[in-house]
């Protein structure tokens, strides 16, 4: 008993002598680093007080921690940022569907401002901004060196008033200007129309407005067809969209699927995740659906984009996506402004990670030139066909009734005007061909 004794009493020594040298080198670090902390901080305001005491020109004490609260959450990543309350405000009229400016979709790399994308019947739409374009200058200034926040505001200015920016584009041997004229932007966030059997549903943004215009535009389509029996398949335009509301990207993509999981977030604590699924209940009821992609299909139209894809109840063509994977949260601060921070990144729900790499097309279909289309329709049209009917005291069909010909004329008119949307969109022309060819499959049992 008596050795028991000491060996236990040994042992409880041995494990406070053990606790003893692991915690204490373990408190001692974390002193250390708050007090490096606070001697950073004394720093920090070293340098305010010498500004504001010896800078050449008086400054606004009040713009100085702005810009240096600014800086160090764009030192983070291009999305975290400090928003001013007018900041604020113009990002609360975005995600409702109607504020000023340009109509592009920015974020920064190499110093540059890169275009993710311009928005539908925006000026610079209109004046032909293309995804991945860098504006290098706004009216000759340039932008190198600014913070996205400072490039964005000299951007900004009086509807109706111009603007020249200075753009690079791949495959364009040199910057070359364009001159766009400032508006308010209302956005369209959901576009429809019929293409032959298939309704097209083109989605420019995903904000307050997206899911509910989107089921009711869908709605009204069907039923202009006479049912879902007369619609062969949806094709849902993402290109060029810069995402927007995670939660309208939840609802979008659940409005095509009945079970599974959607999205799920991981932040930087396991407890901070978060996962999403699907509710019954298929909007398009089982038909075949294609989403079009391309370099400016970003974020939300990414989440979309991969939960149909990986569920199998999409085909995804076009051009791989922009790849931002990571979510932001704003979180409110004092004087009506704002802090948009990233604190998660998304995953598809088979495990993958976008950032940086984007969604893969399942095929792969790049958009041709309008040049070189217009230039091989003129050739087309150029060349003389001929067919047994035109030839000289050709037989007739007379084993079909004029109604059974007329189907055929029909038919025939129909894939003519596919043909003819190829020269005007070829992905979008690409993506009703794969719908009709699934159709035409019929049901598999």
């Amino acid at each position: 008993m008596k050795k028991f004794l000491m060996a236990a009493a040994g042992g409880t020594i041995a494990g406070v002598i053990a606790t003893t040298q692991i915690a204490a080198p373990l408190l001692a670090q974390e002193a250390a680093k708050t007090e490096n902390v606070y001697e950073q901080l004394d720093l920090f305001g070293d340098i305010f007080e010498r500004i504001r005491a010896q800078y050449v020109e008086e400054v606004d004490s009040g713009a100085l921690i702005e810009a240096a609260i600014d800086g160090m959450l764009t030192s983070l990543d291009p999305h975290s940022s400090y928003l001013s309350p007018k900041d604020a405000e113009k990002m609360r009229e975005q995600t409702r569907g109607e504020f000023g400016g340009l109509g592009i979709e920015v974020t920064q790399e190499d110093g540059f401002v890169k275009v993710v994308s311009p928005i539908d019947g925006t000026p610079a739409d209109e004046a032909g901004i293309e995804a991945g374009d860098f504006i290098t200058h706004v009216n000759g200034e340039s932008l190198l060196g600014l913070v996205l926040d400072e490039a964005v505001e000299l951007m900004r200015g009086p509807v109706g008033s111009e603007i020249v920016v200075t753009v690079v584009r791949e495959g364009e041997q040199e910057p070359f200007d364009v001159s766009i004229i400032r508006d308010t932007i209302e956005l369209t966030v959901v576009r429809s129309r019929t293409e032959g059997d298939s309704v097209v549903l083109r989605l420019s943004t995903f904000n307050d407005q997206t899911y509910p215009k989107m089921a009711e535009q869908l709605a009204e389509k069907v039923e202009a067809a006479g049912g879902m029996e007369n619609i062969n398949g949806f094709v849902i335009d993402l290109r060029n969209n810069p995402g927007g509301l995670l939660t309208q990207a939840i609802k979008v993509s659940d409005a095509f699927l009945n079970e599974g999981e959607i999205v799920s977030t991981r932040g930087r604590e396991a407890a901070d995740g978060d996962r999403f699924n699907a509710t019954i209940g298929d909007l398009a009821e089982g038909k075949p659906i294609v989403v079009l992609i391309n370099g400016g299909s970003a974020s939300a139209s990414e989440i979309v984009a991969g939960a149909l894809q990986d569920h199998r109840r999409a085909i995804v063509i076009g051009t791989k996506s922009f790849g931002k994977g990571s979510v932001q949260t704003v979180m409110p601060l004092r004087s009506e402004g704002a802090m948009r921070l990233t604190t998660a990144r998304y995953y598809t729900p088979s495990g993958r990670s976008i950032q940086s790499l984007g969604v893969s097309p399942d095929i792969i279909v790049a958009q041709p030139s309008r040049v070189e289309d217009a230039d091989e329709e003129e050739a087309a049209s150029s060349r003389f066909t001929r067919s047994e009917a035109d030839l000289r005291g050709s037989l007739n069909n007379d084993s079909l009734t004029e109604d059974e010909i007329e189907q055929i004329m029909q038919d025939r008119e129909k894939a003519e005007a596919a043909a003819e949307l190829r020269i005007e969109d070829y992905q979008l022309a690409y993506a009703i061909d794969i719908l009709k060819g699934l159709s035409a499959l019929g049901p598999q049992e």
